[in-house]
């Protein structure tokens, strides 16, 4: 894949979703593509005991972010197994795709900004190799 990874969101990414003043619900399509091994080196208080692969990590991660998204009046709609484009950049690979259902903006970035969320967040670092989240304003 490219040499660029991303793994969260820019302020600019962020005001420029606001400002786009979406109403209603918006559907976030999250591609991910994961460490072989999950490096918890940056997080050794949530660490397991023993070596995980990064897709037991992300799962662990959904498990726990879940309750986060259903407070805050989400929905996680889908998460399938990704390979190759069959359209698209054939040097990219993803490895999980998911679409997470928010009720508004507002309501996404405020399960992002929830302090007992982001105590979680480490799990989903130590997964990630790279991802992209492209949130989807529903028209129809």
């Amino acid at each position: 894949m490219g040499s660029n990874t991303y793994l969260y969101p820019t302020y600019e990414a962020g005001r420029d979703l606001m400002l786009k003043n979406i109403q209603g619900a918006i559907v976030n399509l999250n591609l991910i593509h994961l460490k072989e091994i999950a490096d918890y080196s940056e997080f050794p208080e949530i660490a397991p005991a023993s070596e995980i692969s990064g897709y037991e990590a992300f799962m662990l991660y959904i498990d726990l972010a879940k309750p986060f998204v259903e407070q805050g009046g989400g929905e996680i709609l889908f998460i399938g197994k990704g390979d190759r484009f069959l359209i698209g950049p054939q040097d990219e690979q993803w490895d999980i795709c998911m679409l997470v259902r928010q009720r508004s903006v507002s309501d996404f970035f405020a399960f992002e900004q929830n302090p007992d969320y982001m105590k979680i967040t480490g799990h989903r670092v130590a997964a990630i190799l790279d991802s992209r989240l492209l949130p989807l304003e529903i028209t129809l």
